[in-house]
C-alpha cells in the first residue's frame, strides 16, 4: 500500500488543529474565517451571475416574441422582388422551421389630441405564428381579424392604454411623407378601425407597436408586396451561422439581420454589466483569499519550533514549503466546494426562496406593474461556474505562496535557540 506523503498529512493536521491552545483556537478561527469568506464569495458569484443569465434569458425570449430570429428584406426598402421565392429559398435551410412576410414603417398613430410615434407591421395573419409566439392562442384569434382591403388594427395593449382606446374605436394613422397639392403639402392619413389589442410581455414593442394586415400596410406605404420576409429558427443561438448561410442562398440584393444585430446595444450593455458585475465579486473572493496569508503567516510564526525540528530530522525546504502550500489549498479548496454548492442550491431554488422571503417580510421583490416579471429568474451556466471555482482555488493557491516560502526559509538553530 502507498503511503501518504508527510506533507499531506502535517498540512491537513494543521488545518483542523487548533483546540490545544488559546493562540491555535485562534489561528484556527482565522482559518475558519478566510474559507467561510470564500464560500460566501463565491456562493455570491454564483447567484449574482445566475440572477442575471435569468433575466437576460427572460427579457430576450420575450423579446424574440414580437422580434423575429432573422429578418430579410430589400436594400432600398421598397418590396421583394419575387416573394414567393424568397419563401422557397429561406425554407430550404434547415435550421428555419417558419417564415412570413412583412410590411415595416413608422408613423404617428392620432385619436383626438393625442398623439404617439409607432412601428407599423404589416402581417399575413395565416403565417404570422410560425414566427411569433405570441401570435397563438386567443390573441392569435384577434390577428385573424385582420382582413386585407378592412384596414383594422391591432395595438399593442400599453399603445391602446396610453391613447385611451377601445375595441372598435377609429385612430387615425399619419404616414411618412406626403402628396403634393396645389395647397402644398398634404400629410397622408388613413383611419384605422382597432380590432384588439396584444399582450407580448414587452413594454417598448406593447407601447409603440401596431399590426395591420401587410396587404393595407403595402398600400397606406406605397409599396408593391411585402417588404421582407421574418425567419424563426429551430435553434435562435445559430442564428448567425444560418444568417451567413442564407446569404449565399438567397437571389438578389438582400439584407439579411438577426436578432442579435437587430437589438445589439442592449445585448452589449447586458454584457457589460455582467463582467463589471462579475469582477466586483471576483474582488470579495480575492480579499477572503487573501486572509489566507495573514492566517499561514500566524500559523508559521507559531510552528516553528515544529519546522525547526523536521528540518534538523531531514526535511528539505521544498517538503516544508508544501506542508504549508497543502494547508493554504485546502482551505480554498474546501471554501470553493462549499461556495459552489450553496450557490448551485440558492440559484437552482431561488423561485422557491424569493416567494418564501417576500411572504416572511410582507413585501414584493418585483411589482409586476413595473418590471413585468412577477418572479425572480435564474439560469446557472456551466460557462460561468466554471471560471469562479477556477479563480477562487489559483487565488487561494497564490495566497499560500509567500508565508511558505517564509516557512522554508526558517534557520533552525535560529528556531530552536530559546526552545
Amino acid at each position: 500500500m502507498k503511503q501518504i506523503p508527510y506533507e499531506l498529512l502535517l498540512g491537513w493536521r494543521y488545518t483542523r488543529a487548533g483546540r490545544a491552545t488559546r493562540r491555535n483556537g485562534f489561528i484556527s478561527f482565522i482559518s475558519g474565517v478566510s474559507m467561510l469568506g470564500i464560500a460566501l464569495g463565491v456562493a455570491a458569484l454564483i447567484i449574482v451571475l445566475s440572477v442575471m443569465n435569468g433575466f437576460q434569458k427572460e427579457v430576450r425570449d420575450r423579446m424574440l416574441g414580437v422580434v423575429s430570429h432573422i429578418e430579410v428584406y430589400q436594400a432600398d426598402g421598397q418590396a421583394l422582388p419575387d416573394l414567393q421565392q424568397t419563401l422557397r429559398e429561406a425554407r430550404t435551410e434547415p435550421e428555419v422551421i417558419g417564415a412570413a412576410p412583412f410590411v415595416a414603417g413608422q408613423g404617428l398613430l392620432a385619436r383626438g389630441e393625442d398623439m404617439k410615434g409607432v412601428m407599423v407591421r404589416g402581417i399575413d395573419p395565416a403565417l404570422e405564428p410560425q414566427v411569433s409566439d405570441f401570435a397563438g392562442g386567443a390573441q392569435g384569434q384577434v390577428l385573424n381579424q385582420l382582413q386585407p382591403g378592412g384596414f383594422g388594427a391591432v395595438l399593442g395593449s400599453e399603445l391602446a392604454r396610453s391613447l385611451g382606446v377601445r375595441i372598435g374605436d377609429k385612430v387615425t394613422l399619419v404616414a411618412p411623407g406626403g402628396e403634393v397639392t396645389p395647397a402644398g403639402v398634404v400629410p397622408r392619413l388613413k383611419q384605422l378601425t382597432v380590432l384588439g389589442t396584444f399582450d407580448s410581455g414587452h413594454y417598448e414593442y406593447d407601447a409603440s407597436l401596431v399590426m395591420l394586415h401587410w396587404q393595407d400596410a403595402a398600400r397606406i406605404f406605397r409599396l408593391q408586396g411585402p417588404s421582407g420576409v421574418r425567419l424563426k429558427l429551430r435553434d435562435l443561438h445559430q442564428a448567425r451561422e444560418v444568417a451567413a448561410k442564407l446569404g449565399g442562398k438567397l437571389s438578389g440584393e438582400l439584407l439579411i439581420r438577426d436578432w442579435t444585430q437587430q437589438n445589439r446595444s442592449w445585448f452589449a450593455a447586458v454584457q457589460v454589466e455582467k463582467r463589471m458585475m462579475f469582477i466586483i465579486l471576483t474582488l470579495i473572493v480575492a480579499v477572503a483569499a487573501f486572509n489566507l496569508v495573514s492566517t499561514l503567516v500566524m500559523t508559521v510564526t507559531d510552528k516553528r519550533a515544529d519546522i525547526a525540528i523536521l528540518r534538523t530530522l531531514g526535511a528539505s525546504p521544498a517538503s516544508i514549503m508544501g506542508i504549508f502550500v497543502v494547508q493554504g489549498a485546502l482551505v480554498g479548496v474546501i471554501g470553493t466546494l462549499s461556495g459552489l454548492a450553496l450557490g448551485l442550491l440558492v440559484a437552482c431554488n431561488i423561485d422557491v426562496i424569493v416567494p418564501a422571503l417576500e411572504h416572511l417580510l410582507g413585501a414584493t421583490f418585483l411589482p409586476k406593474d413595473i418590471y413585468l416579471i412577477s418572479r425572480m429568474p435564474s439560469d446557472p451556466q456551466q460557462s460561468d461556474i466554471l471560471p469562479i471555482t477556477l479563480i477562487s482555488l489559483v487565488l487561494a493557491f497564490v495566497a499560500t505562496l509567500y508565508p511558505s516560502w517564509r516557512a522554508s526559509r526558517v534557520n533552525p538553530a535560529e528556531a530552536l535557540r530559546y526552545e
